[in-house]
């Protein structure tokens, strides 16, 4: 019986007495064990990885609300300058938007100012209250100028007498306002410097935090002076700041439109745009990409991806009746049909075990190959030299 099974035996044995082991074997058998441990462990690595499997369907969530997180450094305009709004695709300012955007006062090297008031929170946009400010000491009771209302009775900060302005719908002008002189916020504008030199800017401004905006186009912009609806127009007040103060300089440290999850890009995070004349108007066109991305444990994070076209250009006149453009930084949002869902799968491991059989196999059949060629190549020239026929 066993004879009869030996006759199957398709892997024959030679005795040991007949085998030759030689130093290109030695050499071969060493490189290929290397090559399989070096391969075998690329497979292992690729096999504890997580697939990522893309989905494309219809976005069904337009009832949801949309995070936009924020921080942005402006490094030669003052805080005081700045205003930020946040419109729908109507050009009416947004309802229901919550917020906690903050506006820190720095020097020109980037460092924050040390004053009474050194973190400023900004004003909501579509209902009119008073700006919260964290100040180390408070100011006393003092004059809205003439706007005081049962919203605004004190104004003991520049920022508490745009607001009240606002709310009466009233232009603005801070040359001759205490609260405003008081926070160094009157440099550059008209009367104050009539050279006009960029280097009087001695502060710079960073914009931080985050807003919850409706699930629809629209824009959020940080521009110069002070904004207000008036016949349901949004309108920004310019009176009285000189177009060759602003330099709109800034730095993009964090845009995003929602949670970040493993592999995403946000293109705007840490760019830096240069204004290379004054009064520049920085417009970025963003494509919103609805995202879910799903984990191994089935937990999901449903957030946004986004792409971005910017384009720059300088406003020399605003009185122009034919420039109905503003400087500063702009970003118009759209917000795509389509979702994309990331789910996590875990790779196969019969598909591992069979890759790394496949290799391991195929490496020792070609070093058998290349030894037995180098093997029957050394005994033929071996053969010619006893001969006398090697050249």
């Amino acid at each position: 019986m066993s004879a009869q099974i030996k006759r199957f035996d398709a892997y024959a044995k030679t005795l040991d007495d007949f085998r030759v082991r030689t130093t290109s074997g030695g050499l071969v058998t060493i490189s290929s064990t290397l090559i399989i441990l070096i391969i075998f462990y690329i497979q292992l690595q690729y096999y504890l990885t997580t697939d990522i499997e893309q989905v494309l369907f219809v976005d069904t969530s337009r009832q949801e609300k949309m995070n936009i997180t924020i921080d942005i450094c402006y490094p030669v305009l003052p805080c005081s300058y700045l205003t930020i709004d946040a419109i729908d695709i109507s050009g009416e300012a947004q309802t229901d938007i919550v917020h906690n955007l903050y506006k820190t006062r720095l020097d020109l090297d980037g460092k924050p100012i040390a004053s009474d008031v050194t973190k400023v929170e900004l004003q909501r946009i579509p209902k009119i209250n008073a700006t919260q400010e964290s100040s180390t000491t408070a100011h006393a009771c003092e004059s809205c100028y003439g706007a005081e209302s049962d919203t605004y009775k004190c104004c003991s900060t520049c920022d508490e007498v745009k607001a009240a302005y606002r709310t009466k719908g009233w232009s603005f002008d801070p040359t001759g306002v205490a609260q405003c002189i008081r926070e160094g916020q009157a440099v550059g504008l008209l009367g104050s410097n009539e050279n006009g030199d960029l280097s009087q800017m001695q502060e710079g401004c960073l914009v931080h935090g985050h807003l919850e905006v409706n699930k629809v186009a629209g824009n959020f912009h940080i521009a110069p002076g002070q904004s207000f609806q008036q016949h349901h127009v949004h309108i920004h007040s310019l009176k009285n700041i000189r177009l060759n103060m602003l330099n709109t300089t800034h730095y993009i440290n964090h845009l995003s439109f929602g949670q970040h999850f493993p592999s995403q890009v946000n293109p705007l995070a840490d760019t830096k745009q240069i204004a290379n004349a004054s009064a520049v108007l920085f417009h970025y066109y963003i494509k919103v990409v609805p995202s879910t991305y799903v984990f191994l444990n089935k937990t999901e994070i449903k957030t946004n991806q986004y792409s971005v076209t910017k384009h720059q250009k300088p406003i020399h006149n605003i009185a122009d009746n034919n420039n109905h453009q503003l400087p500063g930084t702009f970003f118009t949002y759209e917000i795509s049909a389509i979702m994309v869902k990331f789910v996590e799968r875990q790779r196969s491991l019969a598909q591992f075990l069979t890759s790394s059989c496949a290799i391991i196999g195929g490496v020792f059949t070609v070093s058998s190959l290349i030894d037995a060629f180098l093997y029957r190549g050394g005994c033929l020239f071996r053969q010619k030299m006893e001969i006398g026929k090697a050249t």
